[in-house]
């Protein structure tokens, strides 16, 4: 007897999915009495293969199996059947349906890139994946720390700063995360080196996620995540460790044009449509409302330069790529 059971993909390597949060057990489209175990391994069918469709962790599925096996879970020919709708999906890392992304930056060692983390967060506002701006190691330069939170917070992002080294700022954010990450996917991104690995260990003890310093010589820190999985949270859901989540993998800067670019400026949305110009660009436009509020101090120089420089890359995109 074939039964199908409904979960979500919590790891993924070589191929060999680990499903967890099972549950929906049906046979032959009436209820089942079958045992569910906490997770299950298999494959998926390879006609996601030859659609060139590829199962993500994150992805909510349908598995089908039969009565049988030899291992204690008495279940055999295990498959993903169907992948459910997505409310996002990332190319790098492969990781569907996200709610929260934090995206870390360090104040110092490594030097911050804020043209990266914009670039980061317009993709984000993009997918609709909501962000929290971590601004970490201020006990390095507190000045500067404090110059990016105005930055951010001006923005309208919600923004955090801490130190792991001295635990400023570290129980703020834990308590959010038991606040706001119930039953929601989250991550957490940003450049090598800024601390992440160290900070979801502070704030979710019991990962135990191996971490590395940086390289004095490039400032850069040695990537410590080798694949993507989620581990359960208290009070449900679940947080994401991605290998190389950082601004490189964005360099293929292909996810939408240069017309969605103004949108994913948070702070530039309550001037949208109060131009001069009804296909004002927001870069050197006359009677420009955005360049107003710059001028005025409500949005920053330096996202708005950001801005100027997406701009020029999505500028020359084609439309057939």
């Amino acid at each position: 007897m074939e039964y199908r059971i409904k979960g979500k993909i919590i790891q993924g390597v070589g191929g060999l999915y680990t499903v967890g949060d099972l549950e929906g057990l049906t046979a032959d489209g009436g209820a089942g009495k079958m045992h569910v175990p906490d997770t299950i391994e298999c494959r998926a069918r390879g006609v996601f293969r030859h659609n060139k469709i590829k199962p993500l962790v994150g992805d909510e599925v349908e598995v089908t199996f039969e009565d049988g096996g030899d291992d204690e879970k008495g279940m055999k020919n295990m498959q993903i059947a169907e992948i459910l709708p997505r409310k996002n999906s990332l190319i790098r890392p492969p990781l569907a349906n996200l709610d929260t992304v934090f995206v870390a930056m360090a104040s110092s060692c490594p030097k911050p890139m804020p043209d990266a983390t914009d670039k980061l967060l317009s993709i984000l506002e993009f997918n609709k994946i909501d962000a929290v701006v971590v601004i970490g190691k201020c006990e390095l330069d507190g000045d500067e720390a404090q110059r990016l939170k105005e930055i951010y917070t001006l923005a309208g992002y919600r923004v955090f700063v801490l130190s792991c080294k001295t635990g400023e700022g570290v129980d703020e954010i834990k308590d959010f995360v038991r606040r706001e990450l119930c039953g929601k996917i989250a991550a957490f991104a940003g450049a090598s080196g800024v601390g992440k690995s160290t900070l979801m260990n502070e704030i979710f003890p019991g990962l135990d996620l191996e971490t590395s310093g940086v390289s004095q010589k490039i400032e850069r820190g040695k990537n410590t995540t080798r694949t993507t999985r989620l581990f359960p949270l208290e009070g449900g859901g679940y947080l994401a460790d991605t290998p190389g989540f950082s601004m490189l993998d964005f360099e293929r800067f292909d996810f939408f044009t240069k017309e969605d670019l103004p949108e994913t400026m948070r702070e530039f949305r309550e001037y949208l449509g109060k131009c001069r110009y009804t296909k004002c660009t927001h870069t050197k436009d006359e009677g420009c409302a955005v360049l107003e509020a710059l001028r005025d101090g409500k949005i920053a120089k330096s996202r708005h330069d950001s801005y100027l420089e997406l701009y020029a890359v999505l500028k020359e995109k084609k439309a057939w790529k």
